[in-house]
């Protein structure tokens, strides 16, 4: 089944659902994407709030093809993600309607965050990156802007993916504009990790700790928010980046806190097994 054959909710039945799931995985911190989620921007308009209201951390990812809510602009601890696929010329011709001129226009009041995932096309193009984290930096309602690396599925052959040389020159160019633009939050930990991605969902923090689920609340998408089977070696994934940095970061003593991780997810899986076998 593909994403475009799940049936998903509106209305109150959706905002139900939506909370029933919160209820049961409890999360410290939920993000909603799409397709596009404004479509149903009325149902998170009581969604948002309520998950403010616990204390649960929220980002939304869209296109911005529509506006959003101003009022969203004071929830706590929500985060809008604006998806943004390079400078105007090639984001207009991929994500039309979603245009620059609308997202400019879709923006104003708010403090986003930008982010931009990096295929073959744009990296081989001097300065492309440059001139895209230039021009966002610029623009008074982007908090911070962050770059992905395009991730492919195990066989996948597309002008998207990029080759080994393609993703240093990508990496090197991180390196250096991550200390001339302060709105590009991308620790140099983090762009390690895209220059030695995790070997597989078993070493990856990010899909070990997260739970994906589709719009229709019933099919949990494995190992990953990509789906499918896809091509760890050669992952870009700004979150799997962020939490491999976190791991591999070792405390007073040598002491790995990815190790303290894992030590910690086999004794929670142990004990779900214990509590299973009771009940």
């Amino acid at each position: 089944m593909t994403l475009r054959e799940v049936s998903d909710y509106k209305g109150q039945e959706l905002i139900d659902r939506f909370m029933q799931l919160i209820d049961a995985h409890r999360p410290l911190h939920v993000s909603i994407v799409g397709g596009e989620p404004l479509v149903r921007f009325r149902e998170l308009n009581e969604i948002l709030p309520r998950l403010a209201k616990r204390g649960i951390y929220s980002q939304v990812v869209t296109s911005a093809v529509r506006t959003i809510p101003i009022e969203w602009a004071s929830i706590p601890r929500l985060q809008m993600v604006v998806s943004i696929d390079g400078l105007q010329p090639e984001h207009d011709e991929r994500r039309k309607p979603a245009t620059y001129e609308r997202i400019l226009k879709h923006i104003d009041g708010h403090q986003i965050t930008v982010h931009c995932t990096v295929t073959r096309q744009l990296v081989q193009r001097d300065g492309y990156l440059d001139q895209f984290v230039d021009f966002w930096s610029a623009n008074p309602n982007v908090r911070q802007l962050w770059v992905s690396l395009y991730t492919p599925q195990v066989g996948e052959e597309s002008p998207e993916r990029l080759q080994p040389e393609d993703r240093e020159r990508a990496v090197a160019a991180l390196m250096t504009l991550r200390t001339r633009y302060p709105k590009l939050k991308m620790p140099k930990g983090m762009i390690h990790v895209y220059a030695e991605p995790p070997k597989g969902p078993e070493d990856c923090i990010f899909a070990q700790t997260t739970t994906c689920i589709s719009a229709d609340f019933k099919r949990q998408i494995s190992p990953c928010q990509f789906g499918g089977t896809p091509d760890c070696s050669n992952c870009g994934c700004i979150a799997s980046a962020g939490l491999g940095a976190v791991g591999r970061h070792r405390l007073p003593g040598g002491i790995r806190v990815g190790a303290i991780f894992e030590s910690s997810l086999r004794l929670g899986r142990a004990m779900r097994q214990l509590r299973a076998s009771a009940n």
